[in-house]
C-alpha cells in the first residue's frame, strides 16, 4: 500500500462503528437507489443479488425503496417486501452481501401519492395524507407519466398502515436484513404527513406540528417493538422539494420536534440529506448540527448518518470532527462498486450511465468493473 494510502487508511471515515445494533466496517454507506429491476410480484432476482454483492465493500447498504404493501408502489418494477415470494428473494440478496462480509439494510417504503394506477392493484387509486395531486411524473410501462390523483386516508385508516410497516419490518429482518431504514423524505408519504405545505388534514394527524409528526411517530414506535429500537433507522430531508414537496413554513422547528419525540427510542440511526436531495446544499437556512445534538444527546448508540454531494475530503472531516458517524454515497455507487477503495486510495471515479438507471438488465447495472478490470 503506497504511503498516501496508508495515510487514508488511518481517516476515521474508514474506521469500524456501530450504528445501534449493526456493526459496520467503515463509515461509508452506500445509499438507496431505485433501479427498477424486481421481477414479477416485485420479487428481487438473481441479478440484482449480483448488484449488491458487488458493492459489499460498503460499511453498510442501505437497499433500494422497498414497498410495504400493494399501495405503496410508486414506480415500475421495484421490489416489495410483504409476501414469502419477496422476502424468499431478498433472502438471495443479504445471503450474498453477508458472504462478502457486508452489511444490508432494508429500505421500507410508501410512496403515497407519487404514483399511477397502472402499477397499482387494479382499481387501486395511490392514498396520501391529502387529496391534491402532486405535479410530478412516475416511471410506468409506457415511461414516464403524470402521477394519478390520490385519496385522502381515513382516520381509521392509519393504524392498519403502521401495522404494514411493522410487518415489512418483520419480513426484512425474516429475508436476512441487518435491520431497517424507514423512508421519511423525499416527499413520499411520510413527509406528505409532516410538511403542512402537503398535509392540509383537521384530524388528529393533521394540523399542529405535533399532529402532523404523529403518523411518523406511530410507524418508528411500532419498527422498533416488532425489530428491535438498534436496528430500526429512518431518513429524513427536511429542505429538498422532491416530488413536489415545498418547504414547510417553519423546517427546523418541525423536523426539530421530530428528532425530540424519536430520540428516546434508542433508533440504530437517523439519515439525513443535507439540501436538495441530489442538487444544492444551501437551498434554504437549516441548522442540521441542531438536528444531530438534539438526536444524540443521551442516545450515544445512536448513529447520524449524512448525504447529498458529499467529496472525499468533506466525507472525511464529517466523521473526523465527529458531525458525522458515517457518510452515505448515492450515484458514486452505481458506477464504481469498489467505491470504498477507491476512496481510500483516492482514487479516480468512473461516471455512470444514466440511460441506464431505470429499468433493463445488466447492461449499466452489473457491468461496471472495479479498477482491476474485474466484476467483482
Amino acid at each position: 500500500m503506497s504511503a498516501s494510502s496508508s495515510r487514508a487508511s488511518d481517516a476515521a471515515l474508514f474506521s469500524p462503528a456501530r450504528l445501534g445494533d449493526i456493526a459496520i466496517a467503515n463509515r461509508v454507506v452506500m445509499a438507496p437507489l431505485t433501479r427498477n429491476r424486481a421481477g414479477a410480484g416485485g420479487v428481487p432476482t438473481e441479478l440484482m443479488a449480483t448488484y449488491y454483492a458487488q458493492r459489499a465493500g460498503a460499511g453498510l447498504i442501505v437497499s433500494e425503496g422497498t414497498q410495504i404493501r400493494p399501495d405503496g408502489q410508486g414506480y415500475l418494477d421495484t421490489p416489495g417486501i410483504y409476501t414469502p415470494e419477496q422476502v424468499a428473494g431478498w433472502r438471495r440478496v443479504t445471503d450474498a452481501v453477508h458472504a462478502r462480509g457486508g452489511r444490508i439494510v432494508c429500505q421500507l417504503w410508501h410512496v403515497g401519492r407519487i404514483s399511477h394506477f397502472s402499477v397499482l392493484p387494479f382499481g387501486t387509486f395511490p392514498v396520501s395524507s391529502t387529496a391534491r395531486r402532486a405535479q410530478g411524473k412516475t416511471f410506468t410501462a409506457s415511461g414516464f407519466q403524470p402521477v394519478s390523483t390520490p385519496r385522502a386516508l381515513r382516520t381509521d385508516e392509519i393504524p392498519g398502515l403502521v401495522d404494514a410497516y411493522a410487518h415489512a419490518a418483520r419480513c426484512a429482518i425474516e429475508a436476512g436484513f441487518d435491520g431497517v431504514e424507514v423512508h421519511g423524505a423525499n416527499g413520499y408519504l411520510i413527509e406528505q404527513f409532516l410538511r403542512d405545505s402537503i398535509n392540509d388534514r383537521t384530524d388528529a394527524y393533521g394540523g399542529t406540528i405535533e399532529n402532523r409528526v404523529r403518523f411518523l411517530q406511530e410507524v418508528m414506535t411500532a419498527v422498533a417493538a416488532a425489530i428491535g429500537a438498534g436496528r430500526t433507522g429512518l431518513r429524513l430531508s427536511p429542505l429538498t422539494p422532491s416530488n413536489e414537496a415545498g418547504l414547510d413554513s417553519d423546517p427546523q422547528r418541525l423536523y426539530g420536534h421530530a428528532v425530540d419525540v424519536l430520540a428516546p427510542l434508542g433508533l440504530a440511526f437517523i439519515h439525513v440529506v443535507e439540501g436538495v436531495t441530489g442538487g444544492p446544499r444551501d437551498n434554504a437556512p437549516f441548522d442540521f448540527e441542531d438536528l444531530r445534538r438534539r438526536f444524540q444527546r443521551g442516545q450515544p448508540g445512536s448513529g447520524w448518518i449524512v448525504n447529498n454531494g458529499y467529496t472525499r475530503p468533506m466525507a472525511l472531516d464529517a466523521v473526523a470532527s465527529g458531525r458525522a458517524t458515517a457518510v452515505a454515497f448515492g450515484r458514486p455507487f452505481i458506477a464504481n462498486p469498489d467505491l470504498v477503495d477507491r476512496l481510500l486510495e483516492d482514487a479516480p471515479l468512473a461516471e455512470p450511465q444514466r440511460e441506464t438507471f431505470y429499468g433493463g438488465g445488466a447492461p449499466g447495472y452489473t457491468d461496471y468493473p472495479q479498477r482491476d478490470g474485474s466484476l467483482g
